[in-house]
């Protein structure tokens, strides 16, 4: 399992009716890889996974799966009510061909250490793949501390990585002297991404990149090889498309963002509805000053 470079975090392409449209999802996979990026992450928080039954969450990854091939690993989220069912999907998650898992604690239930250690811990130690801790308090509620993401880490030889989204890129480092060179560390937050690279991130679990691909792509590799000018220039042009990863409303601006370039659908999953009066007209501004705009790669 690769848990370097770009790896979009995908939307679920839905049709008018709510269903999963498996044929755009593919080919959404497909554009994703051929613009640069290193695997694909499905049915995580931007995938809507809370509104996707267990069922339909195997059928997207085998959709994955299929449309990517061997030419990327696919890896699916992890998130339950309860630690059996989320033992329950990580098993069929490798039955069905993923390469890896991005572990989340409980929905709506938060509490000590013991507790949510046990949860993600059986979690980890349900299949042999190469596992990714998800780590975002603002979210679920719950901080999964450096010494923390240490002792899991000494306890799972497949835990491999750490996707940080708590805002800190101070964490970055924290991460990085607790557990040394023990795990990959990855951003989830896509307005952190510079600076999380300079900390010592590898990697980043995307969200506007599945409009944005080969600018995402071209950020994190300028970044990364210390292309400070380049990364400067082109993140100031991202950087407002970036923010809009980091608000309630996410998802359907996301999906809205990929509509309007004819890259997907704006279609979304009740309770969330689609985009109308100050979320809308942020997110046209936004886009509309980008598009007039395009950067240089």
């Amino acid at each position: 399992m690769n848990w370097k470079g770009v790896i979009p975090a995908i939307t679920t392409n839905l049709r008018a009716n709510g269903a999963v449209d498996h044929a755009a999802l593919a080919k959404h996979c497909r554009w994703m890889i051929d613009s640069g990026c290193t695997g694909i992450v499905c049915c995580g928080s931007l995938g809507e996974a809370a509104t996707l039954s267990f069922a339909e969450k195997i059928a997207v990854a085998k959709t994955c799966v299929k449309a990517v091939g061997d030419r990327a690993p696919v890896v699916l989220g992890i998130a339950s009510l309860s630690t059996t069912e989320a033992v329950a999907l990580a098993k069929a998650a490798a039955r069905a061909g993923c390469e890896g898992l991005m572990v989340l604690p409980p929905y709506v239930y938060s509490t000590d250490w013991r507790e949510m250690k046990a949860h993600v811990s059986a979690v980890i130690a349900a299949t042999k793949l190469s596992c990714l801790l998800y780590n975002n308090p603002p979210a679920y509620k719950t901080d999964f501390l450096p010494w923390q993401i240490a002792e899991l880490a000494a306890d799972h030889p497949n835990l491999e990585a750490v996707k940080e989204s708590s805002g800190d890129t101070r964490r970055v480092t924290a991460i990085r002297i607790a557990c040394g060179r023990r795990l990959d560390i990855l951003i989830g937050m896509d307005d952190a991404i510079v600076e999380g690279i300079y900390a010592g991130a590898v990697g980043w679990i995307a969200g506007l990149v599945n409009a944005f691909p080969e600018e995402s792509v071209a950020l994190f590799d300028y970044a990364s090889r210390g292309d400070k000018v380049r990364a400067a220039a082109l993140y100031a042009w991202f950087l407002p498309l970036l923010q809009l990863d980091t608000v309630p409303k996410f998802v359907q601006i996301i999906k809205w963002v990929q509509a309007e370039i004819g890259r997907g659908s704006a279609t979304v999953r009740e309770p969330r509805l689609a985009l109308t009066g100050g979320d809308l007209a942020h997110a046209k501004a936004v886009l509309a000053k980008a598009l007039k705009t395009p950067p240089k790669l």
